[in-house]
């Protein structure tokens, strides 16, 4: 169901009755759509904007939803979808993209503005429409276009009005085909939510009974079919998403899962001996340590570059599984614990390879020689819908609300060159990070909090003598899926026992900064 392998058109499949698919015309924001109507408790799918009407009818959705999208309709290599669709008599509901290519195909006019609308404006709603039902006349909503629609096709009419567009939400009732400029999928649109709840349950009448165990229940039948008789080994980090993975995955297939803890020598101080110590007492699996320390750090000895750290410890990480999967009878598939915003930040944004944002070890990283097959049963979830899953697996706190690790462990969280002695100095101060959070009890409440190496160094005064030493930056963020952060303000207090505590306990640090950048503009890793 949440995949990671490409949709094939003609391939659409689902045993839920109730199902709202989204045609992907190359938002960023599909899977945000995808992921507001799971909230609204409808089973949702993403599928290629290719897809052929008859493969459409065969998935009996209850609804659609065209995705926003880099393009113009009227450019020659527009993305378009099959017109036939509009002739199957289910509900369509277009978001700015997805509603004027519905008035391009529908014989309305799209064209560039006269002015381009980009950010928050004020929605008019115009009388009575059932996708604005319950809301007020006026709503504040997130605009993202350059084009518009001049003219609607027969039988559309307006429904909600911009200063700057008078087409902002357009409908054909007797069709149900809805259409709006905006973005009710993003969280700068308060009111989006309710939107696309208007379109699940009243306008495609969908009952909203599907949750988090269904997901449970067609990815274990899914895994099932896809595994076979093979065996799957894990990459267990200790961290929430494989964690959940092991515990999906082993439900599913039992005996026929290896998890492989792989010491990279880039985890947290303790990691190895916590994650051997949990998994023992949590899963009755076959878990395997690999003491892979060494090889790491002499392949990213003197590496500075953070794509190259990230390829470095991808690669390495692929060529640890390769051999001990070597040593597993028949085992021909490699589990990953990949979410959806790994995936996003390590692909092209728009069709453009130079606005990726980074690669990630289980994602970008992977070399093309890989013999092994991939089973990524997370990776169309959030990390909160994650969590979710892994309480309705029965996994306990100290798993689920762990905070997030990247992939590349400390390697990215030290700027410039990989060095043993850096690694050290990098764990004691983070860990006291990690403890003074949770004594405050703040670590299970906000996102993510860590230290951060940098590289550089400051002159410093401790006792009576000059000190020149290196700098750690403290980054404390609070999100809600990782797709966009804010920094945390916390209080003076707990700054600056951590920042003194750094200072008195950790050798080699003489100062600690606060880094106060959100997500945009920045990521919530420093590389």
């Amino acid at each position: 169901m949440f995949s990671k392998k490409k949709e094939k058109v003609g391939k659409v499949s689902s045993e839920n009755n109730e199902t709202v698919i989204v045609l992907d015309f190359g938002s960023q924001y599909s899977q945000l759509i995808a992921r507001r109507i799971r909230e609204c408790s409808v089973y949702s799918r993403i599928v290629p904007f290719r897809i052929s009407a008859a493969d459409i009818k065969k998935e009996k959705p209850s609804g659609i939803i065209f995705s926003g999208g880099p393009a113009s309709v009227y450019q020659k290599d527009a993305p378009k979808c099959d017109p036939e669709i509009f002739r199957l008599g289910i509900p369509i509901l277009g978001i700015c993209y997805g509603l004027q290519i519905t008035s391009h195909l529908l014989g309305g006019k799209v064209n560039k503005g006269t002015a381009r609308e980009y950010g928050r404006a004020e929605l008019q709603v115009l009388g009575d429409s059932e996708l604005f039902k319950g809301l007020e006349n006026k709503l504040t909503v997130w605009m993202s276009h350059g084009d518009k629609v001049l003219s609607l096709p027969e039988g559309f009419a307006p429904i909600a009005k911009t200063n700057n567009t008078e087409y902002a939400a357009v409908c054909d009732p007797s069709r149900k085909f809805y259409g709006i400029q905006f973005h009710p999928e993003v969280v700068h649109t308060p009111k989006g939510k309710k939107i696309i709840e208007n379109f699940c349950l009243r306008i495609c009448r969908c009952k909203g009974d599907w949750t988090m165990q269904s997901f449970i229940e067609q990815s274990v039948a899914e895994i099932r079919t896809k595994v076979g008789k093979g065996h799957v080994i894990l990459g267990l980090s200790g961290g929430v998403d494989s964690a959940v993975a092991a515990a999906l995955i082993h439900k599913a297939i039992g005996k026929q899962l290896t998890c492989i803890f792989v010491n990279n020598g880039l985890l947290r101080k303790g990691e190895v001996e916590r994650v051997a110590q949990v998994f023992n007492k949590n899963f009755k699996i076959d878990l395997r340590v690999s003491d892979a320390e060494k090889r790491f750090l002499a392949k990213l000895e003197g590496v500075q570059d953070p794509e190259k750290k990230r390829k470095i410890i991808g690669n390495e990480f692929i060529e640890v599984f390769q051999e001990e999967a070597s040593e597993i009878k028949d085992a021909d598939f490699l589990a990953q614990g990949t979410t959806y915003p790994d995936v996003i930040e390590s692909v092209p944004i728009g069709g453009n390879p130079s606005s990726m944002i980074k690669s990630h070890h289980n994602v970008g990283g992977l070399p093309e020689k890989m013999k092994l097959k991939l089973v990524e049963p997370l990776s169309r979830l959030f990390k909160d819908e994650v969590r979710e899953v892994g309480r309705k697996l029965g996994l306990p706190d100290e798993i689920v609300m762990r905070q997030p690790f990247p992939g590349p462990g400390l390697a990215v969280r030290i700027l410039g060159p990989i060095t043993r002695e850096g690694l050290d100095t990098l764990r004691e101060a983070d860990s006291i990070v990690v403890e003074e959070m949770k004594k405050a009890g703040l670590y299970y409440t906000i996102w993510q909090s860590f230290a951060v190496l940098l590289p550089v160094k400051t002159v410093g005064v401790m006792g009576d003598e000059r000190t020149y030493e290196n700098v750690v930056a403290l980054r404390v963020v609070d999100s809600q899926d990782g797709m966009t952060a804010d920094w945390v303000k916390l209080p003076y207090e707990l700054m600056g026992l951590i920042s003194n505590r750094i200072i008195n306990e950790v050798r080699g640090v003489n100062r600690v900064v606060y880094d106060l950048t959100s997500k945009p503009p920045g990521t919530i890793e420093w590389e």
